[in-house]
């Protein structure tokens, strides 16, 4: 190739366009709003069961990060949880999937209700360990997700519990995981 059809295929090329700039984006608003939640103690009478089947009948009023993250608690009972995923762009990592963080946040809700279900009247939990394995991106767009927990073993001061992230629609395995949960006394009342 010569000099000159080399110049004349640049002058062919269609310009770059240049990356398009934040601020030329759509901007987009996401409002959140909930309703706060009276103090723990005053659950202290109904068990971890009681309270969740209260909480999906709309007498309690749900975590906000229910709400914060858009998942809800959807069935209970003795050993498991079952919750429900929906997801938008406001939940986007930089490579523009859901984040894990969604994922993770999801399974630790419901591995701990799973736990809490199981617990009498007054007793509580934390996390102290999760191992979350990922295994498919989520988008923006994917069909809504099945979150289930159950309860591997709860002693005195420690349960143990599995989850699993499944599409609604498709039947695919998204994530699992596993927690370890701390079992806390009744804590007095202030």
């Amino acid at each position: 190739m010569t000099t000159s059809e080399i110049d004349s295929d640049k002058q062919q090329q269609k310009p770059q366009q240049k990356p398009q700039h934040p601020s030329d984006r759509e901007l987009r608003t996401r409002t959140h709003t909930w309703t706060a939640g009276p103090p723990i103690a005053e659950y202290s009478h109904l068990t971890g069961e009681e309270i969740l089947l209260e909480w999906i009948a709309g007498r309690i009023p749900e975590p906000s990060i229910c709400s914060t993250m858009g998942f809800h608690l959807t069935e209970v009972k003795p050993g498991t949880a079952v919750f429900e995923g929906h997801f938008g762009d406001h939940l986007h990592n930089p490579m523009n999937t859901v984040h894990g963080g969604y994922l993770a946040t999801l399974l630790d809700s419901a591995l701990g209700c799973a736990v809490l279900s199981r617990l009498s009247a007054g007793l509580g939990y934390t996390t102290t360990q999760l191992n979350v394995h990922m295994l498919r991106p989520l988008f923006a767009d994917s069909a809504p997700v099945r979150c289930e927990a159950e309860v591997l073993h709860l002693g005195r001061t420690m349960a143990t519990a599995e989850a699993r992230v499944i599409g609604v629609e498709s039947g695919k395995l998204y994530a699992h995981a596993t927690t370890t949960c701390a079992i806390l006394a009744p804590r007095p009342v202030a």
